[in-house]
């Protein structure tokens, strides 16, 4: 289903979502075969599907005006952050309007009693956040967007 890699407290490990059935999901860490049993039930196995939305078309050109400062990103707008796998939001290190550069831990997101920093995949800045501390969330969950 989802392979990962992790480092807790130096030590790597490589993660393998095989099946998640219920509150049931079977995982290889490092070769070896476990069935978790998950704290909340998750909803029906389907993977969300990734929808990818066109760019908003370019409003009409305005008559010419003063220069100004360059316009903040609209509300929303850019590439959304989606949750790798499902888990509880600890952590959110950012707000909206934050510039952030790619690999900047954006939240920290628990799955199966490991926290996991989930970083911007690109430079831009903070459009919207749209979860919160505590908030449980599917694999492909949007969290946040960067323009």
């Amino acid at each position: 289903m989802a392979k990962y890699q992790y480092t807790v407290e130096g030590t790597d490990y490589d993660v393998e979502i095989l099946e998640v059935e219920d509150n049931i999901a079977k995982v290889t860490v490092n070769g070896a075969a476990f069935e978790v049993e998950l704290k909340q039930a998750l909803k029906p196995t389907t993977r969300p599907i990734k929808q990818v939305t066109a760019p908003a078309p370019k409003p009409a050109a305005a008559p010419a005006a003063a220069p100004a400062a360059a316009p903040a990103a609209a509300p929303g707008a850019g590439a959304k952050i989606e949750a790798p796998l499902p888990g509880t939001i600890t952590d959110i290190k950012v707000k909206v309007g934050d510039k952030v550069k790619a690999g900047d831990t954006i939240l920290v997101l628990e799955a199966m009693k490991m926290q996991n920093n989930i970083e911007a995949e690109n430079d831009g800045e903070i459009t919207s956040v749209m979860v919160k501390i505590g908030d449980s969330v599917m694999e492909g969950s949007p969290l946040v967007t960067i323009a």
